[in-house]
Formats: structure tokens, C-alpha cells, sequence
């Protein structure tokens, strides 16, 4: 389990580690340890063992007579527990979120066609983006008037002509005569 979450998140581990020396091992170690808590807490073990404590709890009030420590208790626990597994959640959340941005920007980068510069699109403001938004939907309605087959009964038939035709060009660009 532990492994999978480090050499995951190798990358801003050792980034972190250069940026400010002396941190590395601190934040080495909780990339390690959110990791395998997000992971233990997503099982479902967590889950029964989460409900046979509430479960033990339950029956216990009767013996308690259902005072206000026997509420305190669950209560404070919870939150407690609640607390600190956003806080590694989050954590994990980020690096895997960081992460999956980097695979992007490199497809992207990557691409021929594409352009570079929406490697950075998660900078822009608010506005920004929805401006872009807006292009890429007209961009995507007027293809899909310039292509009315995406709804059509014969649309597996375009595909496999476009997929042919996007073949054929990447045969000729591979070998110009």
C-alpha cells in the first residue's frame, strides 16, 4: 500500500525536498503516511469497523443511561476522527490532483496539434476561463452542425470513415512520396 502511494508522489516529494532543505524527510514521510491512511479509511474494513463503534456505542447507552458523557464521547470522537482524515484526504487529493495535471500537460504538450498554451489553463481567473468555455462550446456546436451524423442512426458508419481518413493521413504524413 505504502509503496504505491510514494512512488506516486516521488515527484513532488524530491521537489519539495530541493525547494526547502531539512523539509524533505518530514514531508516525505506524511506523503507516505496520508497516502496510506486515505487508502485504509476507503476500504471497506474502515467502514465496518466505523459502524461496529457506533453499533457498541448504541447499546452502551442503556447502560450509561443516555447521559450527556455518553454523548459527549461520540460526538468529540467523531469529530476528532472526521477532522483529521479530510486534512490526510485532502492532502492526497492534492498530490493526485497535481499529478494527473502534469500527465495532461504532457499529452498536450506532447500532441502535435495542440496548443501549448492551454498548458497552464488552471492559472487563468474565473472569467478567463469561462471565455475559453464559451469558444470551445461554439467550436463544438458548429462542428456538430457541420456534422449532423453524432446522433444519427449510421454514426458508427462516420466514425470508422473518419477513423479510416485520419488513418490514411498519418500513412502519408509517415511516408511522403
Amino acid at each position: 500500500m505504502a509503496s504505491a502511494a510514494s512512488s506516486s508522489s516521488a515527484p513532488e516529494s524530491s521537489s519539495e525536498s530541493t525547494a526547502s532543505p531539512g523539509s524533505g524527510g518530514m514531508s516525505a514521510w506524511f506523503t507516505k503516511f496520508a497516502g496510506a491512511m486515505a487508502k485504509a479509511v476507503g476500504h471497506p474494513a474502515a467502514f465496518i469497523i466505523a459502524l461496529a463503534c457506533v453499533i457498541v456505542w448504541a447499546i452502551s447507552g442503556p447502560i450509561f443511561g443516555f447521559s450527556d458523557t455518553w454523548q459527549l464521547i461520540i460526538n468529540t470522537t467523531t469529530t476528532i476522527v472526521t477532522s483529521l482524515i479530510v486534512f490526510l484526504i485532502q492532502n492526497t487529493q492534492n498530490r493526485d490532483t497535481a499529478a494527473l495535471q502534469l500527465k495532461i500537460d504532457e499529452l498536450i504538450r506532447a500532441h502535435k496539434g495542440a496548443h501549448n498554451a492551454v498548458l497552464d489553463f488552471e492559472e487563468l481567473s474565473e472569467s478567463d476561463l469561462a471565455r475559453i468555455r464559451n469558444r470551445y462550446e461554439r467550436l463544438a456546436q458548429k462542428a456538430r452542425k457541420e456534422q449532423q451524423g453524432i446522433l444519427a442512426d449510421n454514426d458508427l458508419e462516420l466514425a470508422e470513415e473518419a477513423e479510416e481518413t485520419r488513418e490514411e493521413k498519418a500513412h502519408e504524413a509517415a511516408n511522403p512520396r
